[in-house]
């Protein structure tokens, strides 16, 4: 009895300390955190966060200690626990995914929204599964892999590794996100598409850019050409291509304009309908687009002519009509 008044006391204090130091834990929401945080500040939060995990852990184990005693006096009871080895690991990662999230949500260096992917283009705080605790922890792994894939996907082939946590490592650029990003990509598969269009519709100043190399694989991925089978014809290339802020642009080459033409693709939902000439086509996600390729227009270059007059030498060139106004600028 003298044991179970020692477990009795334990389990008492540690209920009072849950009861005054805690914040509440359970179908906790994205604004419920960001309210506590604009109301008692980033570092109380966090603090509260780390002394909740504690007391959890604490309770746990005297929830353990309580059963193994009246397992002792022959009533059933559930297990509830496993070797101090395995708990000790659950704890280390428990306090790993709580600095992170305290360097995510309540440092002031970092943007929620900076690089999280929206699969449906646009911006605000959804990206691949909005707030960090949304969808538990299959949440938090699928926006940590879709994170990396946007990575991959942004980030130049050329760049140079840099000192610090966003170091681009050769061949590691995005992780495991990363290299499922450029399985999927060289094949069009959905989960690159969904990448490629979330950047492609979003915010270049949160969301980055795809160019270069990597920007024409995956234009090929999100017309839908990378998913043809092997000997389709009629399959253009590209060079040149920039895609990002509900913009494509690039030269295009196929039968119809073997030596190469410039092009521009608008996003419907972002452009108003482009003066000229143009066709709307659909990527790979069902998102339609504004296309136009460039028309002849008239060249001129001043030179002084033998009177001293300035004249002009004109020539016919190809060039791409100008850029239709965005809607949320009218």
């Amino acid at each position: 009895m003298k044991k179970f008044k020692k477990i009795f006391l334990a389990a008492l204090v540690v209920a009072c300390l849950s009861c005054l130091f805690c914040q509440p834990a359970f179908a906790i929401s994205e604004s419920e955190v960001q309210a506590q945080v604009d109301a008692v500040g980033k570092e109380t939060v966090s603090g509260n966060v780390l002394i909740w995990f504690l007391c959890a852990i604490a309770f746990l184990k005297v929830s353990q200690k309580i059963d193994s005693f009246m397992a002792s006096l022959g009533v059933n009871v559930g297990h509830t626990g496993s070797s101090m080895l395995t708990e000790a690991m659950i704890a280390t990662k428990g306090l790993g995914g709580i600095r992170n999230f305290s360097r995510q949500h309540f440092s002031g260096g970092g943007s929620r929204n900076s690089t999280n992917v929206n699969a449906n283009g646009g911006n605000g705080g959804a990206g691949f599964g909005g707030g960090f605790m949304s969808g538990g922890l299959a949440g938090v792994v699928s926006r940590n892999i879709a994170n990396g894939a946007a990575k991959a996907a942004t980030t130049p082939p050329d760049a140079k590794p840099s000192s610090g946590m966003g170091a681009v490592t050769p061949g590691g650029v995005g992780g495991i996100g990363g290299k499922i990003y450029s399985s999927s990509v060289s094949k069009g598969g959905s989960f690159a598409n969904n990448v490629i269009s979330s950047i492609a519709t979003g915010n270049i100043g949160a969301n980055g850019s795809i160019t270069g190399d990597r920007a024409s694989e995956a234009l090929s991925s999100y017309m839908g050409y990378s998913a043809l089978e092997e000997g389709a014809k009629n399959i253009p290339t590209f060079s040149n291509v920039e895609i990002g802020g509900g913009r494509i642009t690039g030269t295009e080459t196929s039968e119809e304009h073997p030596e190469g033409i410039s092009f521009g693709m608008y996003h419907t939902a972002q452009y108003a309908s482009p003066d000229g000439a143009h066709t709307t086509v659909h990527a790979a996600d069902g998102s339609a687009w504004y296309k136009q390729y460039a028309v002849d227009a008239v060249d001129k270059s001043p030179y002084m002519a033998p009177d001293g007059s300035i004249a002009y030498n004109e020539s016919i060139v190809k060039k791409l009509p100008p850029t239709p106004r965005r809607k949320d600028r009218i």
